[in-house]
């Protein structure tokens, strides 16, 4: 077998937020679309998705959610509303933004939901990031970087994704909110290098969800980890072949089947993505075979974190 010229994790997120979607994820993997899965354990099918990972030896780590649903641990009050579900993707950012939500208590979460990963799967997560990109907030991020390095948890994601800009297919909403997402991630990687944290040489994903996913956009996404160089910073040396450094990259997918209508969620039922047929159309992109031939191609090796 050929030298390859990237190693590509693709983590399928969101794993164990219904049924059908941990189904969609474990067909992907087995057809060679994904590489590894992120899982979100206070999803209502997290102990069906840890046990199907341990079934199919699907490499899997933590999706740890600030944002969506019902916290794992009970001392979460300023993390959510008087509801008791978690502010929102946008409604967490504002109370972030003014001064709302207690530290201790973030840390408190993510510890929480480290210790209940660890019980649904029998170890510790491999990698570690952040559902709706949260560890990359400001505050959130020390935090989030003192839990990964007390834990010993080598991995993250740093959501930096090359020629972001430059994608016209994305609505303007969604091109602020990706540039916020990138100006926070720049910001986190003096952090997650103090702590001594790992993540890939390339992220890519942000401009390839749902609809936007197609063989001639992922070509294109990566074309630019196939032009990237190894960086030391990011992944302490990366993984070396006989004669060259390898590029490391992470390509973050949401495949499965859309959610039925009360069908899954973190406590408050299934969002619209996942009740739509973007789920499924990414499923069908990562599973085409122009696709893994075009990996092959370009001598793009899937792999999980633990081989990077």
């Amino acid at each position: 077998m050929p030298q390859p010229r990237v190693m590509l994790v693709v983590t399928g997120d969101d794993f164990g937020y219904c049924p059908r979607r941990n189904q969609g994820i474990v067909d992907c993997f087995q057809a060679g679309g994904i590489s590894n899965v992120s899982l979100l354990v206070n999803a209502c099918a997290a102990k069906e998705a840890a046990d199907l990972a341990k079934r199919h030896n699907i490499p899997i780590g933590l999706h740890a959610n600030l944002s969506e649903g019902i916290p794992v641990c009970q001392q979460a009050s300023t993390l959510t509303t008087q509801r008791g579900f978690f502010h929102g993707k946008m409604g967490f950012r504002q109370a972030l933004e003014r001064g709302q939500l207690s530290m201790k208590q973030v840390e408190l979460e993510l510890r929480a939901q480290v210790g209940l990963f660890r019980e649904l799967t029998g170890h510790l997560p491999h990698h570690m990031d952040g559902h709706q990109h949260v560890h990359v907030l400001p505050g959130v991020r020390e935090v989030f970087a003192q839990v990964l390095s007390d834990l010993r948890i080598p991995f993250t994601r740093v959501p930096v994704e090359p020629g972001q800009h430059s994608c016209p297919a994305l609505p303007a909403h969604l091109q602020r909110f990706y540039a916020q997402v990138e100006k926070d991630a720049l910001d986190s990687i003096p952090v997650f290098t103090r702590y001594g944290i790992r993540w890939p040489d390339v992220y890519l994903g942000l401009t390839t969800m749902g609809r936007n996913m197609s063989v001639p956009n992922l070509q294109r996404a990566l074309g630019h980890a196939l032009a990237a160089e190894p960086s030391s910073a990011s992944t302490s040396g990366g993984a070396w072949g006989p004669n060259q450094p390898v590029v490391t990259a992470e390509l973050m997918v949401h495949p499965g089947y859309p959610s039925g209508p009360q069908e899954g969620g973190c406590g408050e039922g299934p969002d619209d993505f996942s009740r739509s047929a973007d789920r499924q159309h990414e499923l069908s992109v990562l599973r085409d075979p122009a696709l893994l031939a075009l990996y092959s191609r370009e001598r793009v090796q899937l792999c999980a974190f633990k081989d990077i």
